[in-house]
């Protein structure tokens, strides 16, 4: 949007009053109230609509200088011995460049509406603004308006069709050197535009071209511009050579009294008189001035030889044009060394401008074209040179082969995900307010992919978003090791890992699972940080992480995870504490671990049971006489209807004895399966001390 700076805002209030009356503003009280708001607008130089102005009056201006050189096309040879205009070129340049002009007066009345920085104020930051009408009117009077009237004034319009037709002398070559006179004189302040012009943009938006190719296209149309101007002023100048051989024969012939030449018979509208064709039939003009004649001509063209050889000056408008503009550009850029040159003075002198000019501007187009173009490779050559430093580095300190080759692989994959760009650094020097908009744009969506933070709420989020930082692991990478610190919490976006525990290296103990996207790792640090009075050191790692492809993640560090635990109590609720048990794979291994055990403990009480009733069975086939004398007693007292019933008590004493000393044995025997001990639970209360 555009600033618009109004001084009185009681007009303001009137206007939105009309338009509020539908019934009772006529078109007549409209038309004056967008006078009235129009009158007293005020633009601010630094706003949108200004900035698009100046860009489409830049491509208008160059339009224009492409438009100005034409005139010099109109003057051709149209019969022997005689120039003529092209009026239907004249008229078509004349509409264009017309149409061209009214830029150049909307360009006008913006200056006089546009405000200025006050120079006395600029001591610290942008300064005042000037909105004052008349002190803006009395600022741009003296400084550019003399110049942008020199600019805009229809010059050659006016010479064409005004002046010339009115002149007692209006032949073609009077008018050939009168129009080219004006257009060069006008051309001056025209180009002069352009550079304070560039300078406005440049302060405005930085810079003229948002991508490297506008900018070196624009280079070359500038390059383009000089090479269409020095064809142009080539073939005014071809025509003005030949001219100035038929009036130098004339006057040859006009001192040897032979016959009379008039200047009237060089122009075309003399064709058709009688006297002009017995003039023709007797003359010996046209082959005196014959640039393709090689037999008595002294007349040398020189470097204007190439336009009547190859027919230029008697062609149409297309192929002069484009003749002329290949001229200029093979010229300019080879410096003028292919040109075959007189000593005709003017001539001299256009050859040693045409060879500067090309150098220089030669020159300018290289180096531009150089850094517009390199500035889209500045990046990966930067790469390279940091890739073969990284080499070197490596060969010197010896490195082994398979660790050069990790070297490599992080190095190519950082550039494949970053492209060379230091986000971070990018990130730290923009505003705080834009940083959080930014991350929470990166950040909040992949965020939100891992199950555990779906659980949050928004401010929760955001808070844990702006301390995310990107993380890039290669295959191989050993992200974390069983029993080192734990420094950083990874959520995984991209990739797998292998996570997997030997429980402090017991024997006979290995846990791997793999971590998808969506998953996280290093939760020994979240149950550290929801500690209240948790310690400086950091929690040991209970598992060793393995990346087994690229990675790509977002790591959370301990301080910033300490921070958003101790700002927001809403990670101690009960609901996240259930998540993150849910969604922990250091639990999940726990609680897996703890039912296998808890299962292998059942199955060896059944088995033990089941073994003591066999056992039991046995003895009671084969009883002993000096066991215990109670079993005979029942023998020989009882009658054969209770015998089953003490067989069957005796079983069951000795099946009870049994199992109590098994009982004895295994606990003295180790546990075969090795316990795994439950993670730290965290004090998710709010106070620790109730």
């Amino acid at each position: 949007m555009y600033r618009i700076i109004s001084t009185p805002a009681s007009r303001f209030r009137h206007f939105r009053r009309l338009r509020s009356r539908p019934n009772t503003t006529t078109a007549t009280e409209e038309e004056h109230a967008f006078q009235i708001l129009w009158r007293h607008q005020i633009l601010d130089p630094d706003s949108d609509i200004v900035a698009y102005w100046n860009k489409v009056f830049l491509v208008t201006s160059l339009l224009a200088l492409f438009i100005d050189p034409l005139y010099f096309f109109l003057p051709t040879v149209g019969g022997p011995a005689c120039l003529q205009a092209d009026p239907k070129l004249s008229i078509i340049v004349t509409i264009i460049r017309s149409f061209a002009d009214l830029f150049y007066v909307l360009h006008m009345l913006m200056k006089f509406r546009t405000a200025f920085v006050a120079p006395n104020s600029r001591i610290f930051g942008r300064g005042d603004l000037v909105m004052d009408s008349r002190e803006i009117a009395m600022r741009y009077l003296k400084s550019d308006f003399v110049i942008d009237l020199a600019a805009t004034i229809p010059l050659p319009q006016i010479v064409i069709w005004l002046v010339i037709p009115a002149s007692n002398n209006a032949r073609t070559d009077h008018a050939n050197n009168t129009l080219a006179l004006f257009v060069l004189i006008q051309y001056v302040p025209r180009l002069f535009l352009i550079f304070p012009l560039n300078q406005r943009i440049q302060k405005t938006t930085g810079v003229i071209a948002k991508t490297p190719w506008i900018g070196a296209a624009y280079n070359l149309v500038l390059y383009m511009l000089a090479s269409h101007v020095t064809g142009a002023t080539w073939y005014l100048s071809s025509i003005g050579r030949q001219f100035n051989c038929w009036k130098t024969q004339c006057q040859i012939e006009n001192k040897s009294h032979t016959l009379s030449c008039f200047s009237s018979y060089l122009d075309c509208n003399s064709l058709d008189l009688p006297d002009r064709q017995y003039w023709l039939n007797i003359t010996r003009v046209i082959t005196k001035c014959d640039a393709k004649s090689k037999i008595n001509i002294k007349y040398k063209f020189g470097m204007f030889a190439e336009a009547f050889l190859d027919d230029v000056v008697t062609s149409n408008f297309k192929e002069r044009y484009f003749y002329c503009l290949w001229w200029g550009l093979r010229n300019l850029s080879s410096y003028g060394q292919n040109l075959d040159t007189t000593t005709y003075l003017p001539e001299t002198f256009f050859c040693i401008i045409l060879c500067i000019a090309g150098l220089v501007l030669f020159s300018l187009l290289i180096g531009n074209m150089e850094t517009y173009l390199s500035s889209m490779t500045v990046r990966l050559e930067e790469w390279r040179i940091r890739k073969r430093d990284t080499e070197e580095w490596m060969r010197h300190r010896q490195l082994p082969p398979h660790l050069q080759e990790r070297v490599r692989r992080f190095v190519q994959y950082k550039w494949l995900a970053t492209r060379g760009v230091n986000e971070e650094a990018i990130l730290l020097s923009l505003p705080l307010d834009i940083r959080r908009e930014i991350q929470h744009h990166l950040c909040l969506s992949l965020v939100r992919r891992v199950p555990f933070f779906s659980q949050m709420d928004d401010q929760l989020l955001d808070a844990i978003c702006e301390r995310l930082a990107s993380s890039l692991s290669t295959e191989g990478t050993y992200i974390f090791r069983e029993g080192d610190p734990v420094d950083e919490m990874l959520f995984i976006i991209r990739g797998q890992l292998e996570s997997s525990t030997t429980n402090g290296g017991r024997s006979g103990f290995f846990n791997c699972i793999k971590l998808r996207p969506g998953d996280f790792c290093g939760e020994e640090l979240l149950t550290w940080a929801l500690m209240p009075n948790s310690t400086l050191n950091l929690p040991s790692s209970t598992r060793t992480v393995k990346a087994l492809s690229e990675v790509e993640a977002f790591s959370l560090q301990a301080e910033d995870l300490k921070s958003v635990a101790s700002q927001f109590k809403r990670l101690h609720s009960k609901k996240l504490q259930h998540a993150f048990r849910y969604y922990s794979h250091q639990w999940r291994t726990w609680g897996a671990c703890f039912i296998q055990a808890a299962w292998r403990r059942h199955q060896k009480r059944k088995a033990t049971r089941e073994l003591s009733l066999k056992e039991g069975l046995y003895y009671l086939s084969f009883p002993e006489t000096d066991g215990s004398g109670l079993l005979e007693d029942y023998e020989i007292g009882t009658s054969s209807g209770n015998a089953k019933k003490v067989q069957n008590l005796g079983a069951t004493v000795l099946a009870s004895k049994f199992a109590a000393n098994t009982r004895k044995g295994t606990h003295k025997l180790p546990d075969p399966v090795p316990q795994l001990f439950k993670p730290d639970e965290p004090d998710f209360s709010l106070d620790h001390e109730v």
